[in-house]
């Protein structure tokens, strides 16, 4: 249940259901590739951050897409990665479209990110894109923290829009749910009388998870709910600082020792655009049956080195 972190967040885009090859130029690695000029929008050079919206397709079916969700963000790298968009972004302006043709058996010359599993011999996908807006990285970390900034400003907005179907799904079938810590829903079914989980202390928990429509994705309390079999121990992690998706840790400081709840978490405080393949979905948000066991102080914190000393 860790969570993954940021910065290739997921991605959307401007659809073009058929892409005729006329027009069409080709990178070093064999990647084809077509501008779509709008504008004299600012040009992307080499360093900068650059947030756009993207979307991958094979065989007219949508792989990948943030449309309506997350946009995406990248930094500008003057070669870029082998048969990627990221080969051509210096020849984009901000406002731009872009249509690229990735084809297996050029992206089979690289493992740096694997075969997509569904890609067979000959066969190519789609990968489109729009240039949304560049952060000039003029100074050293301005441009990462311009971008990380309005990262974290689109992660706030879609987590109150999750919140918010959160809400409808609960108040439709009558589930007396409430928010905690502005970010999860979360019903209580049992008060506990033992140690409150506290911020900084280790929790340990049995739990169950599943997806909104009620299919189960992991356990460790009943083996029959695992998508991955795995021993029925207890799950650990400090509460409010590390071990478990965000949404967890944040929630359960409403439980002590003895508590039984349901957590009803958005996918921003889960799994986020990555999701958890092949259980769990992008933008997936999930339910959590939670009883917490155990409450203890957690192990003390590795001590740097010194000031001036090793």
């Amino acid at each position: 249940m860790k969570q993954t972190n940021f910065l290739l967040a997921a991605v959307a885009a401007i659809l073009f259901s058929s892409c005729s090859q006329v027009g069409f130029e080709k990178t070093k690695s064999g990647l084809q590739y077509k501008i779509i000029k709008s504008g004299d929008g600012e040009k992307l050079e080499q360093g900068d951050f650059v947030k756009f919206q993207y979307k991958l397709t094979y065989k007219d079916s949508v792989v990948m897409s943030t449309y309506g969700v997350l946009p995406a963000y990248d930094q500008v790298d003057s070669v870029g990665r082998f048969h990627d968009f990221s080969e051509i972004m210096t020849k984009l302006k901000v406002g731009d479209s872009l249509i690229t043709y990735q084809f297996h058996d050029s992206m089979q010359k690289t493992s740096q990110f694997g075969m997509p599993p569904y890609l067979k011999k000959g066969e190519k996908q789609i990968a489109s894109l729009k240039i949304i807006k560049v952060f000039k990285n003029k100074a050293d970390q301005v441009g990462r923290e311009l971008a990380y900034a309005d990262y974290q400003s689109e992660i706030s907005k879609h987590k109150e829009k999750e919140l918010a179907e959160i809400k409808k799904y609960v108040d439709a079938k009558n589930i007396p749910a409430q928010k905690v810590n502005n970010s999860v829903y979360l019903v209580m079914e049992k008060e506990g009388t033992g140690r409150s989980a506290d911020s900084g202390l280790m929790v340990g928990i049995k739990y169950s998870g599943k997806s909104f429509d009620g299919k189960y994705f992991d356990s460790n309390v009943d083996s029959a709910k695992q998508s991955t079999a795995h021993p029925m121990e207890t799950f650990y992690f400090i509460s409010k600082r590390e071990g478990a998706i965000q949404g967890m840790l944040e929630a359960i400081t409403a439980f002590k020792v003895g508590s039984k709840g349901t957590m009803y978490v958005p996918s921003t405080l889960a799994y986020g655009p990555q999701g958890n393949p092949p259980v769990i979905k992008p933008y997936e948000n999930l339910i959590f049956e939670i009883e917490v066991v155990e409450v203890k102080e957690a192990p003390a914190q590795p001590q740097g080195p010194p000031p001036g000393g090793y």
